[in-house]
Order: structure tokens, then C-alpha cells, then sequence
């Protein structure tokens, strides 16, 4: 075997391989938004789910981008655990698509029709209005190019006459169940290493078409392609939040559990699956012509298609009817860690290692922010309430002293997660931008960006807030009078609707948000602000307080008009208003 059809054989498993990303990219960039609508609305029950799971995986070409769409759903609180197990069970009948375009594309000389697809994507590419067509005709060209490639250098090779690899094959007794789970372990393995089930699947039907591997042990290799991409995601989902991880359990078990059942019912199920194909399991090369053998054998990657999806259709009839089990399952083995999370830095979404899609990584930041956002009216929360513990004169004296000094640690603490919140969201957001986007998510980029300055910002707000309430609280100033605490309770109260409607606007569809709701808190709060300034010169006039007292009255008045203004800023952010 020369040097050139190694990397020629190697090219054309890169080539297949950035077809399949570059194809299920352009599908996301299409018809993401609809289809992250579609997925939150149509799971009511598991059967829904399952079916949802099977189309958006058809339409996306991608199990991963639905299993991450559908975790960021269960952490938002929009689906449940067991609605997501249906959907993931249903995404791995949708990815069985994938082999099907493959056998095709390995019993068929497509390599001819796929350069008029390369001159009409670059057309609709240079059209703009198209592009994303054009993109997805480049994915599927690349994809079919890589499988007829492959194809040809599978027959250059004469696999099915190499005396080396048919003796390597021919050394593991075909009758044994130890030569089953070798060739699982090797198709897991070979999956892991290479990142692609799609790729191992290409290797594996070349190997068997070509008469080199018995149909049994690439069905092996097949299920154990099935693991190995289950392996991958659960590593990957190490670093995320709970809810990640157990679905990433969820579907390892599901995988696990089809693989050990088929392995009872081995020998009759894909002899049952060979009979549907047509495919003559017994028949020998020696005892029949060449021609037709090879028309046999060319019927071996539709038995791996055909194979892989009634394995997952068979496997999801079965576990349908026990997903509350595996719920309960999953959330046995994998616990909430026993901190408070609320008090740590932790991003909860955008850790998930499995994120491989841009157009999906954008949903991920926004559902970040949106925690960043309740984080930060939180926060603003624990400053009025620092101002009620600083109200009463005698609290130096009793035990809200301790209490006073532990929560403004804790405001000192938010602050500093609202500095590393926006430096790690940017951070993402930049490492994002780098991919290859559509315009609306740049432009969404754009604004994100813009919405965690701001956010930030809020944070530093509260913080200088707390600040002058614990100088006030620490210092020889008289205490506020009445009329003041008063003042200062309204200005936070419209201050605290403000961020209210900010965060009803993050939750939502901004298609339904009142936007005018927001400005005209911000115009009371600007009024406020203006009335108070006016009254604090006359009250200190006329000796109501001393003038320190009435700088700091007025510095947390200020504090809070300027946090309404960053509020009006992240709302203009994500209304797309300049």
C-alpha cells in the first residue's frame, strides 16, 4: 500500500467529515431560531418529544446540536429531565439519517454530480440572499466528494484481496461472542479517537463492501460507534452544570442498555435485518462468480444503515415506556453539588464542553446573560436590604451588627462575580465570533457584548451604593431622618421595577416586550431624582440634617438614577435600539 493512497484515503475522511460540520452549520444558520421554538413547544409528552428529537436531528444533521439545545431547555426551565430524555432518544432515530446519505453515497458513483452543486452553491454564496443554501450545497458536496473519494480508494486498495488484513480478520473466530465484544471495543474506541461516528461509519462500510470484514463484526464496530459518541459528550459535559451531565448520563444509558439487549438477540436480529436488505448472508466468494459477490457486498453499507436505525428504533419502543425510571436514575448517580451556587462563580450554561455549533453557542450566551441579569437584580435586592439593617440606631448595639457586616461581604463578593461574569461571557462571545456567522448573529453578538457592560456596570452600581451605606453605617454621621429612609425606599422601589422589566425582557420574546413601560420608569426615576436634589438644598437650609448627612442622601439617590440609566441601556441592547 503507497504513501499516497494512505493520505489520499486520510483526505478523504477530512473531506467527509468538514462536509458533515460544514452541512449541518449552514441547516442551524437556516432554520435555528424556528427549530429552538419548535423544540420548546412540541414535547407535552414523551411520544412528542421523541418524534420532535427525530425531526430536528433530521433537519440539523447533528444528535449534538439537539442534545445541547435541549439541555440549555432544562436549564432554563422549560423542559423537563424526562421530556429530554424523549428528545434525545428521538435525536438518536434522527442522526440514523446520516448513514443512509452514506450508503448511498458508497453504492452509487455520485463524485460526478456533486461539481454542478459546487457551481450552484457558489452562485447562491455570491447572491447573499441565499448563502446559507449555497453554504449547505458546499457541506453536501464535500460530504458526497469525501464518500465517493473514499469509495475509489477503498476499491484502489483491493481490501477484499489483501491476504495481510483478510488474515487479521480471518485470525478472530467468527462464531465467538469474545470476537463481538472485541470489535465493540474497537469501534468505541475508534469513535473516541477520532471525534466522528460518521467517519468510523464510512471506514467501516468501505471495510465490509470490500468483502475484507465479516457483516457481523462491522455491525460490531457499528454498535460500538454508538458508545463511543456517548463517551465523548459525557467527558465533555464533566465541566457543566447537573442537569448536563445527567443528560449526557441519559444518553450513554440508553446506548448502553440497546447495545447490551442486541447483544442476546445478535445473530437474529441482523439476520432479520439482512433479509429486509436482501442482502445473502451466506453466500461465499469461492462458490459463486466475482460479479455476483461484488453485487452482494455492495448491498453491505445499506445493512449497516438499515441496521443502525431499526437498532435505535427498537431501542426507543422499548425504553419509552421507562423514562421517569431513568430519571430517577440519572439523578441518583449524578447529585447536586451541596454549595451555594448562588453565591460562587459559575457559569451555568456556556460550559458545556460539547458546544460545537456557533449558531447554537450564541442561544447558550444569551441564556448566561440571562442569569447574569437576575444575578445582578439580586444584588441590588441585598443593597435595600442593607439599608434596612443600617436604619435603626441601636443595631450597633445588638447582634445585626454581625448581621450587617456579613451581608455587605456577601455584596462585595457579587461584585466580584459580576466583573469575572462579563470578563468570561466576552471572552466566549469572542472566541465565537471568530467562526464563520450569519448577520443576525453578529449583530446579536453585538449586542450581548453591549448587554454585559452594561450589566456589569449595575453591578458596580450596587456595589458603590453598599459602599456609602457602610461608610454611613461606620462613620459619626447622624442617621437619616424619616422623610429621607422614605425617600430613598421609593427611589429603590421604581429602581427595582426598572430591573424587573429588564428581566421579564431577557425571559421572553422581545417581540411581545412593552418597551415603553421601561422608559417610562426611567423618566419617574429622572424626575425623582431632580424633585429630591431640589428639596435635600431646602431641608438642609433649614437644618433638617447637616450637609454630610445630605451628601450621602444624595450620592445614593444618584447611584440609583444612574443604575436605572444602564437598565434602559440593556434593554435598548436586546430591543436591537441603537
Amino acid at each position: 500500500m503507497s504513501i499516497w493512497i494512505i493520505f489520499k484515503l486520510l483526505g478523504s475522511l477530512a473531506l467527509l467529515m468538514f462536509g458533515m460540520k460544514s452541512m449541518s452549520e449552514a441547516l442551524q444558520k437556516m432554520a435555528g431560531p424556528q427549530l429552538r421554538h419548535v423544540l420548546g413547544a412540541m414535547t407535552t409528552n414523551r411520544f412528542t418529544g421523541m418524534l420532535t428529537g427525530m425531526l430536528v436531528t433530521a433537519s440539523v444533521q447533528s444528535s449534538t446540536a439537539t442534545t445541547v439545545m435541549t439541555v440549555s431547555f432544562v436549564n432554563a426551565g422549560l423542559l423537563t429531565l424526562a421530556q429530554a430524555i424523549s428528545v434525545i432518544m428521538g435525536a438518536n432515530i434522527g442522526t440514523t439519517l446520516t448513514a443512509w446519505i452514506m450508503s448511498a453515497g458508497m453504492s452509487f458513483d455520485i463524485t460526478s454530480a456533486v461539481y454542478p452543486a459546487f457551481f450552484m452553491g457558489i452562485i447562491l454564496i455570491y447572491l447573499k440572499k441565499y448563502r446559507y443554501i449555497g453554504d449547505f450545497l458546499f457541506g453536501l458536496s464535500f460530504l458526497l466528494l469525501g464518500l465517493g473519494t473514499l469509495r475509489m480508494t477503498g476499491t484502489e486498495m483491493h481490501l477484499g484481496e489483501n491476504e495481510a488484513l483478510l488474515n487479521f480478520f480471518a485470525s478472530f473466530d467468527p462464531d465467538s461472542f469474545l470476537t463481538t465484544l472485541v470489535f465493540l471495543f474497537l469501534g468505541g474506541v475508534m469513535t473516541f479517537c477520532v471525534q466522528s461516528s460518521a467517519a468510523v461509519m464510512a471506514i467501516t462500510m468501505i471495510l465490509c463492501s470490500s468483502g475484507a470484514l465479516p457483516i457481523y463484526q462491522g455491525i460490531a464496530l457499528v454498535m460500538g460507534e454508538n458508545i463511543g459518541t456517548t463517551v465523548t459528550s459525557n467527558l465533555a459535559a464533566m465541566s457543566a452544570n447537573t442537569q448536563a451531565r445527567r443528560a449526557a448520563l441519559a444518553h450513554m444509558f440508553f446506548n448502553v442498555f440497546g447495545v447490551i439487549w442486541i447483544l442476546f438477540v445478535f445473530r437474529p436480529f441482523i439476520d432479520m435485518v439482512c433479509g429486509w436488505v436482501g442482502y445473502d448472508v451466506d453466500m461465499q466468494k469461492e462458490a459463486v462468480e466475482t460479479s455476483v459477490f461484488l453485487a452482494n457486498s455492495a448491498k453491505l453499507s445499506f445493512v449497516l444503515a438499515a441496521f443502525h436505525t431499526a437498532f435505535n428504533v427498537a431501542n426507543t419502543f422499548i425504553l419509552i415506556w421507562f423514562i421517569p425510571q431513568i430519571e430517577r436514575f440519572v439523578c441518583w448517580v449524578i447529585r447536586p453539588k451541596k454549595v451555594d451556587e448562588e453565591d460562587e462563580f459559575r457559569l451555568h450554561f456556556i460550559t458545556a464542553g460539547f458546544m460545537k455549533t456557533p449558531e447554537l453557542s450564541v442561544l447558550e450566551a444569551q441564556k448566561e446573560i440571562q442569569s447574569f441579569s437576575e444575578r445582578m437584580q439580586r444584588m441590588f435586592g441585598m443593597v435595600r436590604e442593607l439599608l434596612t439593617l443600617s436604619s435603626s440606631a441601636s443595631n450597633k448595639k445588638d447582634n445585626k451588627a454581625g448581621d450587617f457586616n456579613k451581608l455587605f461581604t456577601r455584596i462585595e463578593k457579587y461584585e466580584g462575580i459580576s466583573d469575572n461574569m462579563e470578563l468570561e461571557i466576552a471572552k466566549y462571545l469572542d472566541s465565537v465570533s471568530d467562526a464563520h456567522l450569519s448577520d443576525d448573529t453578529k449583530a446579536k453578538i453585538r449586542a450581548m457584548l453591549r448587554e454585559i457592560s452594561e450589566l456589569e456596570s449595575i453591578g458596580d452600581a450596587c456595589y458603590n451604593m453598599a459602599r456609602t451605606i457602610s461608610r454611613k453605617y461606620n462613620g459619626k454621621e447622624d442617621h437619616f431622618i424619616e422623610k429621607q429612609y422614605d425617600h430613598i425606599h421609593q427611589m429603590m422601589e421604581l429602581t427595582d421595577q426598572s430591573l424587573t422589566q429588564m428581566n421579564r425582557l431577557m425571559k421572553g420574546r422581545k417581540e411581545s416586550f412593552d418597551a415603553n413601560r421601561s422608559f417610562n420608569i426611567e423618566h419617574e426615576i429622572n424626575n425623582y431624582r431632580n424633585q429630591l436634589k431640589t428639596q435635600n438644598i431646602t431641608d438642609v437650609n433649614n437644618h433638617e440634617y447637616t450637609y454630610a448627612v445630605g451628601t450621602i442622601y444624595m450620592d445614593l439617590i444618584n447611584e440609583c438614577e444612574k443604575l436605572g440609566d444602564y437598565v434602559v441601556n440593556v434593554v435598548e441592547a436586546r430591543l436591537g435600539i441603537r
